[in-house]
């Protein structure tokens, strides 16, 4: 035994002459699937980078959708319009437009993981910056909110000549230059910032997993992964729904001291709070990024333990875009993007996509503010309506979608054909929505404009041009404050400063009001509506899936990173960007009463709600109808392009066999059926 021993330490050489090729072979094979011990670490698992990729995702896509749950909400509390509503909704995608492009540069160039993780603080602090606006400012102050410290009947009919508003004009120039200029352009940056960190987040993650993952896994992460992008915006609404439950000052004051209702139309959540949450979270799971390697072992499965070896040791082709310099990419991008948009088929479907992208960009925004201000609902059900009904139904559409195509074994052509379809039916469901609504409640001096707005009942009550505490008439009649319905008196709850009731009104038929607006009596409509709002959503998602195998199957296989990528910046530049600015111009231009504050205009306090549905739901027609166009047109370029296929093919046929015969066109029409 001893000898033996010294055979092997001493002549290495000669006991590797004695093994047979066999066992060389198995040696080698065992030392090739064996990593290495500094590759043994939880953080080289592609597993576990799929599963910090999706919590990431989960979390980035979640504060996109909680902004826009809380616009409506930011806009009241600002006195920000419609318009720059928009503005804000959509100012993400510049910063991710300029940098989109330098994506499909970088490729693997770079430390992917640690891009990630730098892009994911990069949105941590732009959640921390978007609720700072909060902080900065002082407790929020609606109409006769400071005065109630001061005087317990202020907001009523009060007979004084020298009666003047709450808001001295000291209190709104110090309001002026310390909350309100600079709340609009924080938010901005924080905006700003999250583009530019969401970046490399999605293109990154996903190269890097397929680079890593086995050839049998990796459809299945990449469809996890494209779930979980799904139901982010989900998640952002819900989570809006349950924190504009709750005051917006509740870190400010106790619970007793806040003198609204969650129906009053000055009621504003706590907008700030769920960014809070979100930055955290964007925080915990940026962290993990810092540890992955920046290339891993590829994963084996079982399956690809059977692959024969000839197949494990190809190396995957060059990519031509990591051989460029950076200027010869960017000089060749402009060239490429051109040759592929000169590709009918790809441009018209991607204005079908880039019709529906918008509709999608402008529902998203303003679809909570249509229901709250249509049907009288409060911010936190909207949301809870678009959350937890339309977007999972969609989500559900884009999954049948692409089964009922993996099923059917879709051509080209009848991809289109299931597109425009689907654009079809979701027209038909579209336009009956413009009918289910009411018009404006009955508003006196407001709505309709024909009234009179001098009242003789309150002409002495010197009421404030800017006040605005919407009481309800127990005739039914709504007004714009106590004081303008000629009220006298006011009953309090004596635990809280909360009103109960509003008495000796001289412009109500019965002399009593109640607080908060008396609505648009619509809310039996809202059901039928919300079932043909979801149905819509699910019937436009089908068209998902057979239209981006169609712009796949329809570029050159050396474009296709190139297409994809010309694909979403043409989304940015033409949806996502525009649109929502787009929608909130339409919403502004309905408004039929201002607020004002410190003397200049602030959030609209009631709209014209037939014009409002009418130009809203509008655009959402027009949207998919110029979907609906694209398609068609895609459609009947492939079946002209078929048809001309299947005669040439059909002449070949005959030529080849010699033969000339009447039965030309049957199997020319044939061969078109093959060739579709």
């Amino acid at each position: 035994m001893t000898g033996l021993d010294t055979e092997n330490t001493t002549t290495p050489q000669l006991h590797l002459q004695n093994m047979t090729a066999s066992d060389l072979q198995l040696n080698s094979d065992s030392q090739r699937l064996m990593p290495p011990a500094r590759c043994r670490g939880p953080f080289n698992s592609i597993k576990l980078f799929v599963l910090c990729h999706g919590m990431l995702q989960l979390t980035q896509l979640l504060v996109s959708g909680y902004l826009k749950s809380s616009i409506s909400t930011i806009e009241r509390r600002y006195g920000f319009s419609s318009q720059k509503s928009g503005i804000l909704a959509s100012f993400n995608e510049v910063g991710n437009i300029v940098l989109i492009v330098f994506v499909s540069f970088f490729g693997s160039r770079v430390h992917r993981p640690r891009f990630i993780g730098g892009g994911a603080l990069v949105v941590s602090l732009a959640a921390l910056i978007m609720a700072m606006p909060h902080f900065i400012s002082g407790p929020y102050q609606y109409t006769d909110h400071i005065s109630k410290s001061k005087e317990e009947d202020s907001g009523l009919c009060q007979l004084e000549s020298s009666f003047q508003s709450p808001l001295s004009n000291h209190s709104c120039t110090q309001q002026e230059s310390h909350s309100q200029q600079g709340v609009f352009p924080l938010l901005l940056l924080g905006q700003l910032l999250l583009g530019i960190g969401g970046v490399p987040i999605q293109p990154f993650g996903i190269s890097y997993i397929d680079d890593h993952a086995s050839k049998r896994n990796s459809p299945l992460y990449l469809g996890i992964l494209l779930a979980v992008t799904s139901i982010g915006p989900a998640f952002g609404f819900m989570m809006g729904s349950f924190m504009l439950s709750f005051y917006v000052d509740i870190d400010k004051m106790s619970k007793d001291q806040i003198g609204l209702e969650r129906r009053d139309p000055r009621w504003v959540g706590a907008w700030w709070l769920g960014f809070l949450v979100a930055a955290s979270f964007l925080f915990l799971t940026s962290l993990p990024y810092l540890f992955f390697p920046r290339q891993m072992p590829k994963e084996e499965t079982g399956g690809d333990a059977t692959e024969p070896r000839a197949e494990e040791e190809k190396k995957p082709l060059p990519d031509p875009v990591q051989e460029l310099t950076l200027t010869q990419f960017l000089k060749s991008f402009p060239r490429i993007a051109l040759r592929t948009l000169r590709n009918p088929i790809y441009l018209l479907v991607v204005l079908a996509q880039v019709h529906l992208a918008a509709m999608v960009a402008g529902l998203a925004t303003f679809m909570a503010k249509f229901i709250e201000r249509q049907f009288t609902q409060t911010a936190s059900f909207s949301n809870m309506m678009i959350g937890g009904v339309s977007i999972p139904l969609a989500v559900l559409g884009i999954v049948l979608g692409g089964a009922l195509m993996r099923r059917l074994s879709m051509s080209t052509r009848g991809s289109a054909l299931m597109c425009t379809a689907a654009i079809l039916m979701c027209i038909l469901t579209a336009l009956p929505l413009l009918l289910l609504g009411c018009s404006t409640q009955s508003v006196t001096g407001v709505y309709p404009t024909t009234q009179n707005v001098s009242l003789g009942c309150s002409a002495g009550c010197s009421c404030p041009t800017e006040t605005f505490n919407p009481v309800c008439g127990s005739d039914g009649v709504e007004f714009i404050s106590p004081c303008h319905a000629g009220c006298m008196t006011k009953v309090q709850d004596n635990n809280t400063i909360k009103v109960l009731n509003y008495t000796n009104c001289g412009c109500i038929n019965g002399s009593h009001a109640l607080p908060g607006t008396c609505g648009s009596n619509c809310e039996h409509l809202l059901l039928p509506f919300m079932v043909l709002s979801a149905l819509t959503c699910f019937i436009a998602s089908f068209s998902q899936t057979p239209s981006y195998m169609m712009i796949l199957r329809t570029v050159r296989t050396e474009d296709k990173s190139f297409a994809v990528g010309v694909q979403y910046m043409l989304f940015r530049m033409l949806a996502f960007l525009p649109a929502p600015v787009l929608y909130g111009i339409a919403i502004d231009t309905t408004c039929i009463l201002w607020g004002k504050k410190c003397g200049r205009n602030t959030s609209c306090h009631y709209y014209n709600m037939d014009l409002f549905r009418q130009r809203f739901l509008g655009l959402q027609v027009l949207f998919v109808c110029g979907a609906f166009i694209c398609f068609l047109l895609s459609l009947l370029i492939l079946r002209h392009r078929a048809g001309q296929q299947g005669q040439q093919a059909g002449q070949r046929y005959t030529v080849v066999n010699g033969v000339k015969s009447p039965d030309n066109n049957t199997a020319s029409k044939e061969l078109q059926r093959m060739a579709a």
